[in-house]
């Protein structure tokens, strides 16, 4: 990495756009979300909150040709800080505008012991994976855990530089999502390919207990070198977790000086074996799944695959706290098992938003089928997975809005 002091010019842009940030978080309706959140995730509201995600959209609405700074990092904190700004000048959701600037580590891992190649995915489109593993006899014993570092000098030089360009401004603080899921089938995937994974449950079912064990071990032997080392992150304030919603919690101990998994949220799925059947789900996926979330003291489950059929098994996950109820969910069921002894996260579809000009009505029916179905539930609406806004940056703008006015309705 090099370690190249960001220019003056840069240093003055970025001030400017964290003064705006500082002016945002002073407001007092900042502090009112926060315990909005906190009451929501320690299941005692029952009022949906509003989350969107523009993700892909991003690139639509913060194009790189807007950017100001030369540096490589201070364009990647003016993007940062412009995102928050615009989340606070325009889409207006329930996002939480806080004084705090996270500076990531530096680092890098050497997986799994055989090369991860995937051909194509430019520009966030669709790729495919060479399989690292042809035949498991010649390559599983080539496989060993994955060994994370941290490059101290590096990590500590952007502190550092965070440190001086934000003093007085905002508070700066070091802070690592080491991963975005822990739900495994991802990166079985990765060395095996998604075609080879699904027949793995029919062809090679012992192999796939091999795999799986594997993954699992290897993410608990992680888990411990990185408690060991001090290198886990509080993720129980203003934190994105699982796949959607934010970490704010008074039922989660704080340590200032060691965080463990037990502190912290945790996050399993499993939407690569949305087509199998709930026992192949848990009698190869689930057992793996449970032994990751009996390290953390809260756990997120789903992402795109529904979880009504394979409910039986996600309902034992240790300390399960937030589910996601993902468009292919019936909504109706899904409201029915999880009550209000769960957070409902529901995701809505981000199809409508695709295109130049947003069919609103559709939109509207989209979150009245969601909110006829809230009443005694924990709810929370998000809006991700926009691969494209259409190009039209008021579709994100007026998806809020529009969910704001179906909720006053209510």
């Amino acid at each position: 990495m090099n370690l190249k002091k960001i220019p003056q010019e840069d240093r003055r842009i970025l001030r400017g756009l964290a003064e705006r940030v500082a002016l945002h978080a002073s407001h007092p309706i900042q502090e009112k979300k926060k315990q909005l959140w906190i009451r929501h995730n320690d299941l005692k509201i029952e009022d949906p909150l509003v989350l969107i995600s523009p993700e892909n959209g991003w690139n639509e609405i913060l194009p790189s040709s807007s950017f100001l700074c030369t540096h490589e990092t201070a364009r990647s904190w003016e993007r940062a800080l412009r995102q928050t700004l615009y989340h606070a000048e325009y889409l207006k959701d329930d996002t939480v505008i806080d004084t705090v600037f996270y500076v990531p580590l530096v680092t890098s891992n050497d997986g799994y012991g055989v090369p991860i190649i995937r051909e194509g995915g430019e520009n966030g489109g669709a790729y495919h994976i060479k399989p690292a593993i042809e035949e498991y006899e010649d390559v599983f014993p080539l496989l060993h855990f994955p060994h994370y570092t941290v490059d101290q000098v590096a990590s500590q030089f952007l502190y550092q530089e965070a440190q001086e360009i934000f003093d007085g401004i905002l508070k700066v603080e070091q802070y690592h999502q080491w991963w975005w899921s822990l739900g495994l089938t991802w990166w079985y995937i990765d060395l095996r390919g998604l075609e080879n994974f699904l027949c793995d449950f029919i062809l090679e079912p012992e192999w796939v207990h091999r795999m799986m064990h594997l993954l699992c071990d290897g993410t608990l032997n992680w888990l411990d070198e990185l408690e060991q080392n001090s290198l886990l992150f509080s993720n129980t304030g203003n934190h994105y977790v699982g796949s959607g919603g934010f970490g704010f919690t008074n039922e989660l101990p704080s340590h200032p000086t060691k965080t463990t998994a037990k502190d912290m949220w945790g996050f399993v799925e499993s939407q690569e074996t949305s087509s199998v059947s709930p026992e192949v789900y848990g009698e190869f996926i689930f057992p793996y799944h449970k032994k990751i979330a009996q390290r953390f003291g809260l756990n997120c489950y789903g992402c795109c695959e529904a979880f009504e059929s394979r409910w039986r098994f996600v309902s034992q996950l240790p300390n399960l706290r937030r589910v996601s109820c993902s468009p292919w969910c019936n909504r109706e069921i899904s409201a029915d098992l999880l009550k209000n002894h769960y957070i409902s996260s529901h995701k809505l579809s981000p199809t409508p938003l695709s295109y130049p000009h947003m069919d609103e009505d559709e939109v509207r029916r989209n979150l009245k089928d969601v909110l006829h179905h809230i009443s005694g539930t924990v709810p929370e609406l998000i809006m991700k997975d926009t691969h494209t806004l259409g190009k039209n940056p008021l579709n994100a703008i007026r998806w809020v809005e529009i969910a704001r006015e179906e909720i006053a309705s209510l």
